[in-house]
């Protein structure tokens, strides 16, 4: 439900410089499908200046009326992944929500976004989630 708070998310970040915040469920707006659910992003986009902000990308086959692959809302996901890069941008899943299976859930973004790859994917399906909260983990 960030969406309705962007504003306010952005002034605790600029008073909290060293508090994290992670914006989930892509930012989309809370009951919406399709280019409805990311009408926001022009916002939480914007919020990409604080460096103290990342984004999960939770559930993002349920925003969309699509079917797998749910291309409708790839471009979306890939301008929020740009203002946010591989290290704030976090993939996350719903399942228990989801139109779809957990394997498509992992591969809409292992396999379907053409503009994710290599250390990018790496850093997005899991590494920079843990670095950004300070979990240690084996290289892989």
């Amino acid at each position: 439900m960030a969406s309705r708070f962007f504003p306010l998310v952005g002034q605790i970040a600029e008073q909290h410089p060293g508090l994290r915040l992670i914006i989930d469920h892509l930012g989309h707006v809370l009951g919406a499908k399709d280019d409805a659910a990311f009408s926001r992003n022009d916002e939480l986009c914007a919020l990409a200046k604080y460096p103290n902000i990342a984004v999960k990308a939770t559930g993002a086959p349920g925003y969309s009326t699509a079917s797998y692959p749910i291309r409708n809302i790839h471009d979306h996901m890939h301008r929020i992944f740009d203002a946010y890069g591989p290290d704030r941008f976090f993939w996350g899943t719903d399942i228990t929500r989801m139109p779809c299976s957990y394997r498509q859930c992992v591969t809409t973004f292992t396999e379907e976004l053409p503009w994710l790859a290599g250390r990018d994917l790496e850093r997005v399906m899991g590494q920079a989630l843990c670095d950004w909260i300070g979990w240690r983990h084996a290289a892989i």
